[in-house]
């Protein structure tokens, strides 16, 4: 093979290698940018790391046991907002459907938006914490000074008391944390039966 194929060859080889490797960058890149919102898919259905579920309906079942639900509030740097359970805690019967209520109350001078994260420990409890509704399935949206009243209606599914790993719980505390979010703010919102608080003079 003559000097000048094989520089070609060579040259050919490169390039090929140079598309693989930026294949294999790009590939990484898009499966890190989905894994986030896969990994939230997959706690949302598993009830993995503390993630709740979602339902439609209530428990038709009701057990005679107790389950003690404590509450805690906070709020991300970026909302200038007081927010806080109205009760530290509840005692409802396993499979009990209850509604508690948190309020939200913006400090600042201009309309802000936030995002509520929430979570339950211990996380073996997460996929037994039903929410039937919850404020934290929609933006919310605080005009200055504005404060909100926001439901939570839940139940504890009565297969809690089964499972091996969670048959032994007792207490479960349930955490919200409230972020900033952007985007168009709506003139109002009042999405998941939230009550708007008159501020008082």
């Amino acid at each position: 093979m003559s000097e000048k194929a094989a520089a070609k060859k060579q040259g050919r080889n490169n390039g090929a290698v140079v598309m693989m490797c930026l294949s294999f960058v790009f590939g990484m890149g898009a499966m890190s940018y989905a894994a986030v919102p896969l990994y939230r898919i997959f706690c949302q259905v598993t009830g993995y790391n503390g993630t709740t579920q979602r339902v439609e309906q209530m428990s038709s079942v009701v057990l005679d046991r107790k389950m003690r639900v404590t509450f805690d509030a906070n709020v991300a740097p970026g909302l200038q907002w007081n927010f806080k359970p109205v009760e530290r805690e509840v005692n409802p019967k396993i499979g009990e459907t209850i509604q508690v209520n948190f309020v939200a109350e913006n400090r600042s001078n201009e309309t802000q938006r936030g995002q509520a994260v929430f979570n339950v420990t211990p996380g073996e409890a997460g996929a037994y914490f039903n929410k039937v509704q919850c404020f934290c399935f929609t933006d919310t949206d605080l005009k200055p000074g504005e404060k909100l009243e926001m439901p939570v209606v839940f139940y504890i599914d009565p297969d809690i008391v089964k499972a091996v790993e969670s048959k032994d719980i007792h207490t479960v505390t349930l955490s919200y944390t409230f972020y900033p979010k952007e985007g168009p703010k709506p003139v109002a919102s009042n999405e998941g039966g939230a009550v708007k608080i008159e501020k008082k003079l």
